[in-house]
């Protein structure tokens, strides 16, 4: 409940009418009662009504504040945490916030973008990143935690961290230490719509930022948040909450108040209205959470969210524990931004990392893995243990100088390649070739790494007018280590027009030994855990008909929702006597309707 909303309510009248509006449409057990935001305050007497009302009513109250000023020309502006005169202001509303709630939420405006002279002055010789991650670890310690504490002991402090993580450092948001300030985090899981967002967020996020924040803060990550805006269909409202929660989110925040007040809006999702998808618009008109009053008034937002939930309640205690593909991001990585969330929509399932994953067989590195200044030692270190890495070009590029060329020696140049087919093959003479023809997807732009041929080998090349270069390169280091350079498209996005072929041979080594794999179209996701369940996810406007390949022999699907059971198909015999044989996999034809999930179980 921003503050707009809470001085709104102060008429005991609107709270009542609202509320049983609300209520009637979507399961509530917990109300954040903001105290401040935009420098506008509630007093204390509206603070202690609006505690008393939920009580009352059986619903759980915590108190937020969101320290946000404003903004200017539609960009956000922050407060200046130089000034002695914001800075009093911010340890007021602390300490007001702290008189009422022993739990307290920082909504995601907890970051500074001044550069005001008194900025310049405390910067010195520190980078802006650096500076300002100082700053802001100290105004957590000394004018929210601290003064929120002297005021009241038990009170505890949650920073909720928004959607843009890639960029956090250079704003002072601290995913190193925040964590250690503040009692717990909360994630902001609203990715929206993925052309609406300024960084593009794409679905995937929902899950994957979830898992990320869990690794560093393990058993302190607070829950998932969603809002209403930038829907281009209504449908995307719904995926956010089912990520999220699929995610095994401890609690899921619904912003805000007015927004679920507003009249549900379908949105451009005429192409599969008609079709029984797993938001099915005509049932959301007609769902009453159970147990709930009466309905009061006009279908709105909180109907949506309240049907969303409900159907993915119904399938949560199946669920094990997430598991994936695992990949390491220190808390202040930059480079190949977001690109995780890109790959969760080909199909591969990441768990992100802030520490590095020794125990993995098989790790996935990106460029944010450069900021590590001990990176290229414990690449080696996996592969002397006989593991698996796989980099990105980017980031082979970003470490030529210390001593990646130890492992092999590549030359990442300036040059690109305008990729019209596609090359695999594992072995001498055993390539195939895609065509455009059979693509029938326009030129892609990649970088043209070069290579000495038989010291390293390419798995998949990239190729124009007979011309190839490397897309997924490997060389052998120690015994049995592998190491496998992966180059990306300039453009993340173009990821999702590679053949299925192609993709499938990056998932044969990254998802080596990996329970289960999604063979298929992008923009379908994979979901798995470690009790042999799993979701198939599809963000795509039509059906999609994906290919599901369970490790072993011998296995079944059980459909979770419907109760039906899918007999699959046995592994095939090795193509040719010399080469190695495939992880035997037993195959499913699954059909996947818009926008839409299903859920299986692994059984024998």
């Amino acid at each position: 409940m921003p503050v707009g909303a809470v001085r709104h309510l102060a008429d005991p009248a609107v709270l009542a009418a609202e509320w049983a509006q609300i209520s009637s449409q979507v399961k509530v057990d917990k109300v954040y009662i903001e105290a401040e935001r935009d420098r506008v305050l509630a007093d204390d007497a509206l603070l202690e009504r609006m505690k008393a009302f939920f009580t009352g009513r059986g619903v759980r109250v915590a108190g937020g504040i969101t320290f946000s000023d404003g903004a200017e020309s539609g960009q956000f502006r922050s407060f200046c945490y130089t000034d002695p005169s914001d800075r009093a202001f911010i340890k007021g509303a602390s300490e007001l916030v702290a008189r009422h709630f022993d739990e307290v939420i920082l909504d995601d405006f907890f970051f500074v973008t001044t550069k005001h002279e008194s900025d310049i002055a405390a910067k010195g010789g520190r980078s802006w990143t650096q500076f300002r991650l100082d700053l802001m670890d100290d105004a957590g310690r000394q004018l929210v935690v601290g003064a929120m504490k002297a005021v009241n002991p038990r009170v505890r402090v949650t920073i909720k961290y928004p959607n843009w993580y890639e960029h956090f450092q250079g704003l002072g948001f601290d995913l190193d230490q925040g964590p250690k300030i503040f009692d717990g985090i909360y994630t902001g899981t609203e990715t929206r719509d993925p052309n609406l967002t300024d960084q593009f967020l794409q679905q995937y996020e929902s899950f994957q930022i979830i898992r990320y924040f869990e690794h560093i803060a393990p058993g302190r990550n607070g829950g998932g948040w969603v809002d209403t805006f930038n829907l281009h269909y209504l449908d995307r409202y719904a995926e956010q909450f089912w990520d999220t929660v699929f995610a095994k989110a401890r609690e899921m925040t619904l912003f805000s108040w007015s927004n679920l007040l507003e009249p549900v809006r379908p949105g451009e999702r005429q192409p599969w209205q008609s079709l029984d998808t797993s938001f099915n618009y005509d049932r959301m008109l007609q769902y009453h959470p159970e147990g709930s009053p009466p309905a009061a008034g006009p279908v709105t937002m909180a109907r949506a969210a309240g049907y969303a939930l409900d159907k993915a309640d119904a399938v949560l205690g199946r669920l094990g524990e997430p598991i994936g593909v695992k990949s390491y991001r220190p808390p202040h990585g930059l480079g190949d931004d977001f690109l995780h969330n890109y790959l969760g929509m080909l199909g591969i399932p990441i768990e992100l990392y802030p520490t590095f994953p020794e125990d993995a067989q098989v790790v996935l590195l990106t460029e944010d893995a450069k900021v590590d200044p001990q990176i290229v030692e414990r690449i080696k270190h996996q592969l002397l243990a006989g593991k698996t890495v796989v980099v990105t070009a980017s980031l082979y590029q970003a470490l030529r100088g210390r001593g990646i060329e130890d492992i092999v020696e590549l030359e990442p140049g300036p040059r690109r390649i305008l990729a019209d087919g596609y090359s695999t093959g594992s072995g001498a003479g055993d390539r195939s070739v895609l065509s455009n023809e059979v693509t029938g997807a326009p030129p892609i732009l990649f970088q043209q790494v070069g290579f000495l041929t038989n010291d390293a080998w390419a798995l998949v090349s990239a190729m124009s007018d007979g011309v190839g270069y490397p897309l997924l390169l490997v060389d052998r280091y120690g015994a049995g280590g592998r190491f496998y350079v992966w180059t990306i498209p300039d453009n993340f996005h173009n990821l999702y027009r590679l053949p299925p072929a192609v993709v499938s041979v990056v998932k044969d080594t990254l998802m080596e030994g990996f329970p289960v794999r999604l063979d298929g179209p992008s923009q379908v996701a994979l979901f798995a855990y470690d009790n042999r369940t799993f979701i198939v996810e599809s963000f795509l406007p039509s059906g999609a008909d994906v290919k599901v390949r369970v490790l072993g022999k011998s296995a079944s699907l059980r459909d979770i929702v419907s109760g039906q059971v899918m007999a699959g198909q046995p592994p095939p015999a090795p193509r040719r006597r010399w080469q190695a044989p495939e992880e035997a996999r037993v195959s499913f034809d699954v059909h996947i309707a818009p926008h839409s999930y299903r859920v299986f179980a692994i059984e024998p």
